[in-house]
Formats: C-alpha cells, sequence, structure tokens
C-alpha cells in the first residue's frame, strides 16, 4: 500500500507577472538544445555578450528554470513506466502526492476532472516494478483502477516540459548546436556504471549545469577525470540535460496528454512525426490499446482544436485519438536513479 499519510505537498506555482523578449526565448531555446552549452558560445549564436547571457540566464533561473542532467533509463538497462491511475475524487490528492514522495517516479499530474492520474516510474529491476504494480498500488484505498504502459521508444528526449515554438531560433539551426548524445543514438544495450558515473550523476541531477570544479568536488576526482567521465556519458547516450521552465510564462496555458491509436506499420513514422512538431514536449511508442502516447503544450483550446483538427488529423495511420488535458502537475522533471 502507498503511504498516502502525512499532510500533503501540493505543487502550487505562483506565477508572476514577467515579460520575454525575443533574446530571453532564443536563450531558452539554445538551452534546450544543449543544457550544457557555454555561455560564450550561446552569446555567439546570439549576438550578444557573454556578461548579458549570463545575466538573462540568472533572471530566467528566478523565474523557475532549472536544467538537469538525467540518465537514459533504456541505456542503463532500466525500464520507464507510464501508468494511468483511477481513483475515487477524494483520494486523487493524497494518492498523487504519495506517489511523488517516491525517488523512481516523475511527471505526475492529474488530468480527467481530478479522478485520473498520470505517473511515469522508471523501475530498476522487475522487482522494483512488481513491488509497486503488483503489491503497492493494488492495497491503496480508493483506487479504481491501474493501467501500466510499457515506453518502448522514445521518439523525443528524455523529459520536455515547456514550449519553444515560434522562438527567433527555429528547428533549422538545431544543427548549430550540439544536441544531447542520448537524442542521437540508438540503443545498444545496458551500459557500466562506476562509482564516479554515478556520483557524477548524482551531482548532476542536482544542477545540470554545474562546473567541473563543483563536480570534481561532488566526485572526489580531478577535473579532467571528471570531463572524461561526462564526454564518455554524453557519447554512450548515458546521459542527457532536460530543461523545465514553466510554459504559461510563455503564454501557454494548456497541458493535454495524447493517447493514439496507429497502425504498427506506421508507428515510428507518425511517433517521429509528432516529435518534430513544435507542440509536442514529449512522445513515445508504448504497450497497451493506444500505442503512441504525446504531450502537448497549447495556448488554449482554440489551439488544441486546431491542432488536432489540421495537424494531426490529417496524418495517414493514426485511427484513434484520445485527449485528457492536464488539471494540476503534482511532480516533473524528476531524473531516475541510476
Amino acid at each position: 500500500m502507498l503511504d498516502t499519510g502525512g499532510a500533503a505537498q501540493q505543487r502550487e506555482v505562483t506565477l508572476v507577472s514577467v515579460t520575454l523578449d525575443a533574446l530571453d526565448r532564443g536563450l531558452l531555446q539554445v538551452l534546450q538544445l544543449d543544457g550544457r552549452a557555454a555561455f560564450s558560445g550561446i552569446a555567439r549564436q546570439l549576438g550578444v555578450s557573454e556578461r548579458t547571457v549570463a545575466r538573462r540566464y540568472r533572471r530566467l533561473c528566478t523565474l523557475g528554470l532549472r536544467i538537469v542532467g538525467q540518465p537514459v533509463p533504456l541505456r542503463l538497462g532500466m525500464t520507464r513506466w507510464l501508468l494511468r491511475i483511477h481513483c475515487t475524487p477524494d483520494a486523487a490528492g493524497t494518492i498523487a502526492e504519495a506517489l511523488a514522495r517516491r525517488p523512481d517516479t516523475s511527471w505526475i499530474s492529474l488530468a480527467s476532472g481530478g479522478t485520473e492520474l498520470y505517473c511515469a516510474v522508471t523501475a530498476r529491476t522487475p522487482h522494483d516494478r512488481d513491488a509497486l504494480l503488483l503489491d503497492k498500488l493494488p492495497r491503496t484505498p480508493r483506487l479504481v483502477s491501474v493501467s501500466a504502459h510499457c515506453l518502448l521508444r522514445l521518439f523525443t528526449g528524455i523529459t520536455s516540459t515547456w514550449y519553444a515554438s515560434g522562438l527567433p531560433f527555429g528547428r533549422a539551426q538545431e544543427t548549430d548546436v550540439l544536441l544531447p548524445a542520448a537524442e542521437l543514438h540508438e540503443p545498444v544495450g545496458p551500459l557500466t556504471l562506476d562509482a564516479t558515473d554515478r556520483a557524477l550523476l548524482a551531482a548532476l541531477a542536482k544542477d545540470g549545469r554545474a562546473g567541473l570544479p563543483e563536480l570534481a568536488a561532488a566526485t572526489s576526482r580531478s577535473t579532467s577525470s571528471v570531463q572524461r567521465h561526462l564526454d564518455r556519458l554524453r557519447a554512450d547516450g548515458a546521459l542527457g540535460f532536460s530543461v523545465d521552465f514553466d510554459p504559461q510564462h510563455l503564454g501557454y496555458q494548456m497541458m493535454t496528454h495524447l493517447w493514439l491509436r496507429v497502425a504498427p506499420g506506421e508507428l515510428s513514422t507518425i511517433g517521429t512525426t509528432l516529435a518534430a512538431h513544435p507542440e509536442i514536449a514529449f512522445a513515445a511508442a508504448t504497450t497497451g490499446p493506444h500505442n503512441l502516447v504525446a504531450s502537448g503544450v497549447f495556448r488554449g483550446s482554440d489551439d488544441l482544436y486546431h491542432y488536432l483538427d489540421h495537424r494531426v488529423g490529417s496524418l495517414p495511420g493514426i485511427q484513434a485519438i484520445e485527449t485528457a488535458p492536464i488539471l494540476r502537475e503534482v511532480k516533473r522533471l524528476t531524473p531516475a536513479v541510476a
């Protein structure tokens, strides 16, 4: 049974009125492409001074910008699951908070009138998976049903929780920025980590832009050793960097889960197509009656309608679409434990 005791620690977001100009948005996009991009390189791309980039970055951090390093589960022999949990209306918040306290969960959100919640789980072993799915969840009071969907292939990065469409530096220039290795390589089997790798991943989970001196202190290794380990993890596709910035600061008020039933022979094509849409922050092939799941961010209901009718509806091979607008995010951008 999940530990649902204790006071709920509801994730509350208080948005202040801010104005983000083209430079702020350009900085966000470059960081999304490479979270550890040097300020000097960003400055050259944006045509401003390095000092200006550093100042704008610090301002964005006060608005909630976070960049974290995340191990790639599949590359490290772990499995990712997406849970759809139905519960009684009075229990959804309590169950969501109990799941949020677990280190193996992320992306916990409430949808469908507050009776359905979504939760991403990273299982290190089959035993860890079964302990949650077959033991704790079935014995949790006021939980109506659980469906578990194994994520088979990610068509986007590890996770991305903000919207970058319409920014002044478009997708045509993405090749000018070093993409995380996790997005460039097909998985080729589990990578073995040593103690330094694990310490490095733990430090980057707190601050993906931590400098080499800070990482050296956290791992008790020299800066040159840390750089070698960092380069190896990225080159082997075991480490990516994710950006978290509330999309409401950019004028996007609606986040929605999309469950799609796609003809098997079109799954890769449709998944890759959706991943290229600026509205889509996450897309993955999954098990279950819907074999493709995506998360999108939109300005509002009209924006969502236009996307479904004109962008997705015209794609061949899509047999059905289910939408589930997110009412509240409880937890997001929490890395898997390597």
